[in-house]
């Protein structure tokens, strides 16, 4: 089984310490691929760092989170139009809205999130999306640039039916995480997975945030990491009715292609 994490913070602190490690135990699993998430002006670089480090294995995105729109300044854009210069840097983002946790004042997300779909629409790579509670404001400004974006993904999708398939008639992509195993949170989301069409589905862990509530046993941490996709897909598989092994391959076929990687790893 070959699995592509879309989503993992690998350049979080709490991995300073393994990281070597952590990537070891992803192999081990079936975890052949990684696309490091940039979502910051400090990670942002970080995450290329790393995916020139491990060539053909990690991959990164470039961007600003809406928790960081504020840092968003002119010095800020010409700093990630550098970053998108390189190849390792297969997406734009993370990048979106956020109104749930409001960490940065709503309009300077808005400006920070149109200025990175500019970069999008100019270089053409694909777009990493965040949206949580801020769905009328995300379309619009989506719909804003209509024909001017390549492939998007909506990543750690945790939303509605309706946003679902208003994401779907866009013909975007949808990331699903370990949010799906959370008996609380998550169960909406078991019932809503069959309906995303297999050309759309990839997924992600976002370590070493979401660890999946289900794990048996537990890490004494509590610290998600990219091994865990395999559980992920396992349980994904289970809510659509179909082989471990169909999920998987499907998902990592979308992935491969949406970041238009290698076929295979390199390192």
């Amino acid at each position: 089984m070959e699995l592509i994490d879309i989503g993992a913070n690998l350049t979080h602190d709490s991995f300073d310490r393994d990281r070597d490690a952590v990537l070891q135990r992803a192999r081990d699993h079936g975890v052949t691929r990684m696309i490091v998430t940039g979502a910051s002006r400090e990670h942002s670089p970080k995450a290329l760092a790393l995916a020139r480090q491990h060539s053909g294995v990690l991959f990164a995105t470039a961007g600003v989170h809406p928790h960081h729109a504020v840092e968003y300044t002119e010095e800020c854009d010409s700093e990630m139009r550098m970053l998108h210069a390189h190849p390792e840097v297969v997406a734009v983002g993370e990048c979106g809205l956020d109104y749930f946790r409001d960490f940065s004042p709503r309009p300077a997300q808005r400006k920070a999130f149109e200025r990175q779909l500019q970069i999008a629409a100019e270089n053409g790579k694909p777009l990493f999306l965040h949206q949580r509670d801020a769905h009328s404001d995300f379309m619009a400004i989506m719909k804003n640039f209509d024909g001017r974006l390549g492939p998007s993904v909506v990543h750690c999708f945790t939303g509605t039916r309706d946003e679902l398939f208003d994401y779907l008639d866009q013909d975007w992509h949808i990331g699903i995480t370990g949010w799906l195993c959370d008996e609380r949170r998550g169960r909406h989301l078991r019932e809503l997975v069959p309906h995303i069409p297999a050309q759309r589905l990839m997924i992600e862990t976002d370590a070493p945030y979401l660890l999946p509530r289900n794990l048996s046993p537990m890490p004494s941490d509590r610290r998600n990491e990219p091994m865990y996709l395999a559980h992920i897909v396992e349980e994904l598989a289970r809510d659509r009715n179909e082989p471990v092994m169909q999920t998987a391959a499907r998902t990592t076929a979308v992935a491969t292609e949406f970041f238009r990687l290698p076929t295979a790893a390199t390192a």
